[in-house]
C-alpha cells in the first residue's frame, strides 16, 4: 500500500508539473480580443482585402502564428510574392499546425487552410506554386501574428531561433 501511496503521489506530483491544456476561447472572448477584421476571417470564415492587409508585403525574417492560438504557422523563409495581394507561403513551418479542409462555398471546390487547435479559418491552398512543393497556401493577415526572428525567443518562441541561425 505504501508503494502505491508513493506511486500516487509522484503521478499527481508529474501532473500538476506539467502545462495545462490549452483552453479554447468563446466567442465572447474572441469578440473582445479580436478586432473586427481578425475575427471575421477566423471566425466567420471571412477574407480581408489584398493588397490592404499587413502582411502581403512583408519581407522582414520571422515566423507567423495563429493570432487566437499561438500556434506556429509559417516561416519567412517559404513566404513568397504570389501576385495576389495576400501573404502566400509554399509550405507551412509545422505541418501539423496546418488542417486542411474542403470548402465548397464560393466558386467550386477550393481547399481551405485551418489552425489545429484554435480552429481559426487562414486562407487557402492552391496547386500554383513554387517549387518544390508546387503549393501556395494563401492567407489572411488577419488571421497571424509576424513575430520577428530577434523576438522568438522572448516571444516563447525559442524551439525556431536555430532555423534563422542555420540559413546565415
Amino acid at each position: 500500500m505504501k508503494f502505491l501511496t508513493q506511486f500516487f503521489l509522484v503521478l499527481g506530483a508529474t501532473q500538476a508539473l506539467s502545462a495545462p491544456a490549452p483552453v479554447k476561447a468563446s466567442k465572447a472572448e474572441l469578440k473582445k480580443k479580436l478586432n473586427p477584421t481578425q475575427y471575421n476571417v477566423t471566425q466567420e470564415e471571412g477574407t480581408e482585402c489584398p493588397y490592404k492587409n499587413e502582411y502581403w508585403d512583408n519581407h522582414k525574417e520571422g515566423i507567423y502564428v495563429d493570432i487566437v492560438s499561438g500556434e506556429a504557422l509559417f516561416s519567412s523563409f517559404d513566404k513568397f510574392d504570389s501576385g495576389t495581394g495576400w501573404p502566400s507561403f509554399s509550405r507551412p513551418l509545422v505541418q501539423e499546425n496546418v488542417v486542411e479542409k474542403k470548402d465548397i462555398s464560393l466558386i467550386g471546390i477550393r481547399n481551405e487552410v485551418r489552425s489545429k487547435f484554435a480552429d481559426s479559418h487562414l486562407g487557402h491552398v492552391f496547386d500554383d506554386g513554387p517549387k518544390p512543393t508546387g503549393l501556395r497556401y494563401c492567407m489572411n493577415s488577419a488571421s497571424m501574428r509576424f513575430i520577428p526572428k530577434d523576438d522568438l525567443a522572448k516571444e516563447g518562441y525559442g524551439e525556431f531561433v536555430a532555423l534563422f541561425a542555420a540559413k546565415k
